[in-house]
């Protein structure tokens, strides 16, 4: 006696678990990748919402440097200012006393037979000119300004020439003298600059205490 046993249906049954746990296990990947997925796309949207907050941060403190370095560049001004100030009010201090300084030394240095006619101050340079009774009285000043003033430096004759006394239209028996102009640079304390003071011009007969009669 055989007994028969049909085992299709159990074959339909196997297949059927195996589709189901195939189906399940392709959901639970979807499922898997799915939540990746949205933890990676969290991840990157806290970075970038982290990263603009450093930026918005640094944009800030950007603007705040920028605001000091405004801050900073306004006192330099300021202070170059005030420096320009106190150099201006120095310089005036010093140069006032420029004018007395330079008729003390040129009465005590012009030698006799020169008569100083004009002394014009430009800056630091003082133009001398005058009358002498000869080529050597002019070279003698020339010395004394070079060599025994500690107010003037490098004296230079610009021009001389020979004249009578009481000028051009004086007689023909008048005196014989010589007309000398020149040049001398004013001595400074400071070595960043000459001295700045006022244009000055004395007129002829200024200079009365430093002029030596010609017929001497």
């Amino acid at each position: 006696m055989s007994i028969r046993i049909n085992l299709l249906p159990h074959r339909e049954m196997r297949r059927e678990r195996r589709k189901k746990d195939f189906v399940g296990l392709i959901a639970l990947v979807a499922i898997a990748a799915v939540a990746t997925a949205v933890v990676v796309a969290v991840g990157i949207d806290q970075q970038i919402d982290s990263q603009r907050a450093r930026n918005d941060f640094i944009r800030a403190e950007n603007a705040k440097l920028d605001e000091q370095i405004k801050e900073i560049a306004t006192l330099r001004a300021e202070i170059e200012s005030l420096r320009a100030r106190q150099y201006a009010v120095e310089s005036l201090q010093t140069n006032r006393t420029i004018p007395v300084h330079l008729m003390d030394e040129l009465v005590k240095h012009t030698p006799e037979g020169i008569h100083l006619k004009t002394m014009r101050q430009e800056g630091g340079k003082v133009t001398l000119i005058g009358y002498a009774q000869s080529n050597e009285r002019v070279s003698e000043l020339l010395r004394n300004l070079a060599n025994r003033t500690p107010w003037l430096e490098r004296p230079e004759l610009i021009e001389i020439k020979a004249g009578r006394a009481g000028g051009p239209n004086a007689p023909k028996d008048a005196r014989r003298v010589f007309e000398f102009s020149l040049n001398a640079l004013i001595k400074t304390t400071d070595p960043k600059a000459q001295p700045q003071a006022p244009k000055s011009t004395a007129a002829p007969g200024t200079l009365a205490a430093a002029r030596t009669p010609a017929n001497r």
